[in-house]
């Protein structure tokens, strides 16, 4: 069904959200859904709805666009944002929320069928979602910025979390199915096909695919290696798995890439969730899990009773099979933890720029100035980095090896970091809404909750610290890249110069870098932002970041930036323009 079936422009859905009285509005000139014999008061001082304006207008994100050779796509990314910014497809978000997936695991007859419902909601986010472009589409677009150009509508779409773990994963399943020639070019064009198709079909019989991925079990959680899943081979060339998977997130895909202990060791497979001949593959859903946050995407516990599967890559090498996938899912980690960002600071803007307290607007109170600037630079410093790494990720799949060993460090740096700060940002903008921002019609508790996942998503803060020190262990080439990037700025501002050469002498203490990961991944990540702001971002966003993430002037919450920043054009850049 086309995403515009529903509801049209000019036609709101059937169930609105809001009824606002303007300012000065008598009651004998309300509707008379809202006249009382016995008024009480006239509501004002409400902010309107944030709908009808262009989240792809976003300074930070239309600069990495152009700077990193998707100028192209700006039209594309306008049309995506304009929709997202509608009140349909807000709607679509919410009732996706508040109608979760619900399991099926037999039909009314007894059969097994093991089946996932979505509210209708949940297909209209996805069919924008595909038809777009933003699963794996751009790896068959052959231009310079594809990558970006998909990365940039990832960020943009960003009116649901939970339907972006299926697009994220098709996206990241391809360079891992790639180790297995074969299957890539029978399955490759399908999870690339800008067609929802959904429902469960032999894969080749459908029109298009999405792809997952099943790795952690119960006793090893992010230690894979610790896996106890049996893989047999057949004499057909398949294998059989039997064991189960602790958390396989969208179990309505067709594929899912994930681990299983074969003859030589741990090994990377495409396991279908319907075989060629039409039957069920025993994959079985044995309950949904009750999450946080991510409520409108189903995460499910399945157990493999001999299930069918295809050995990608070599046996006994599963991990180095599969880290690719891992690695583009952190691409996407970082995005949707940036997007986040963007959506809680122009949602706090926003009600600052509308809402009076104490005789005057938010937005012109110096405190309230105060923390709505510090929550945009953060959101910019994550915007421009997202953006860098995108075109990384582009470069490197074009054959850029030293972008490949930039991206190697930058995005386990970033996955590290920016999916951190998204948390406290969150909590921030949520309170700038005072006690509106703590119900559920403001869309903020439904923020907040989402905001830690991304943190623990594909192996949490420390295994992310701890595999940015194997990275230059291991391959040296990739710290150099890093440096190479940073250095691109010395000079620029003396407070990012003298953060390099305290981040360069980190490393010089080997027997304690283990400890101190963590504040190393901090590190880097913020002379890699500072780097790139002061280099690409306004200059009072560079000035307020040096001077607090860097020099030190800064308190431990949100809203203590120092005396002598420029607010006016920070906060400008995070206000929403509506139409």
């Amino acid at each position: 069904m086309p995403w515009a079936a529903g509801w049209r422009d000019d036609h709101p859905p059937p169930r609105t959200r809001f009824c606002i009285l303007r300012r000065g509005t008598s009651p004998a000139n309300r509707p008379p859904q809202h006249r009382s014999s016995a008024v009480t008061h006239d509501v004002f001082n409400q902010v309107p709805p944030l709908a009808g304006h262009d989240l792809a207008d976003d300074p930070a994100l239309l600069g990495g666009l152009e700077r990193e050779g998707a100028g192209w796509a700006v039209p594309e990314v306008h049309e995506l944002g304009v929709l997202a910014g509608t009140e349909r497809a807000q709607e679509w978000g919410r009732l996706a929320n508040e109608n979760p997936p619900v399991l099926r695991t037999h039909d009314r007859y007894g059969h097994r069928i093991d089946e996932v419902e979505f509210h209708p909601a949940w297909h209209e986010l996805m069919t924008v979602a595909v038809t777009h472009g933003l699963h794996g589409s751009a790896w068959a677009d052959p231009r310079e910025g594809a990558h970006v150009a998909r990365a940039a509508k990832f960020y943009t779409w960003r009116v649901d979390a939970g339907h972006g773990c299926p697009i994220s994963m098709t996206y990241a399943a391809v360079p891992a199915l790639r180790q297995a020639p074969e299957l890539a070019a029978r399955y490759e064009p399908l999870l690339a096909e800008p067609e929802y198709d959904f429902g469960l079909r032999a894969p080749l019989t459908k029109n298009a695919l999405l792809a997952g991925m099943s790795m952690t079990e119960k006793q090893g959680g992010s230690d894979v290696r610790a896996n106890t899943t049996q893989a047999t081979p057949q004499p057909d060339g398949t294998y059989r798995l039997v064991g189960h998977k602790w958390f396989t997130s969208a179990p309505m895909c067709d594929v899912f890439l994930t681990l299983a202990q074969a003859p030589e060791g741990l090994t990377c497979f495409l396991v279908p969730r319907v075989l060629p001949d039409g039957a069920l593959n025993p994959l079985r859903l044995m309950r949904l899990k009750d999450k946080l946050g991510n409520k409108s995407n189903a995460s499910s516990e399945v157990e493999y009773e001999n299930a069918v599967a295809w050995r990608v890559g070599d046996e006994g090498r599963g991990v180095r099979t599969i880290i690719e996938m891992v690695n583009m899912t952190r691409l996407d980690c970082v995005i949707g933890a940036a997007a986040g960002m963007r959506q809680g600071v122009t949602t706090a803007a926003h009600h600052a720029a509308h809402r009076k307290a104490f005789g005057a607007y938010l937005v012109d109170q110096p405190l309230m100035r105060n923390v709505l600037a510090d929550l945009a630079v953060e959101s910019e410093a994550a915007t421009v980095l997202m953006t860098r790494l995108a075109g990384a990720t582009d470069r490197s799949v074009r054959g850029d090896a030293s972008e490949a060993a930039f991206k190697r460090l930058g995005l386990a740096v970033s996955k590290y970091w920016v999916c951190k700060r998204w948390p406290a940002h969150a909590a921030e903008s949520l309170e700038c809404l005072g006690g509106n921002g703590y119900v559920e019609e403001s869309g903020m508790p439904q923020l907040f909750r989402e905001s830690p996942l991304n943190s623990i998503w594909e192996g949490s803060g420390n295994v992310a610290a701890l595999d940015l020190l194997r990275a230059t262990l291991r391959e040296p080439q990739t710290l150099e890249a890093f440096f190479e990037e940073v250095e691109l700025a010395r000079g620029a501002d003396p407070r990012l110069d003298a953060a390099v050469k305290e981040t360069k002498d980190a490393f010089a203490d080997t027997a304690t870098i283990e400890y101190r990961a963590r504040r190393v991944a901090e590190r880097l990540a913020l002379v890699l932002q500072a780097s790139l702001l002061v280099r690409h971002g306004h200059p009072a966003v560079a000035d307020a970041f040096c001077a607090t993430r860097l020099a030190g002037d800064w308190g431990a919450a949100f809203g203590t930036l120092p005396p002598g920043i420029d607010l006016a054009p920070i906060i400008d850049r995070a206000t929403p323009k509506l139409g």
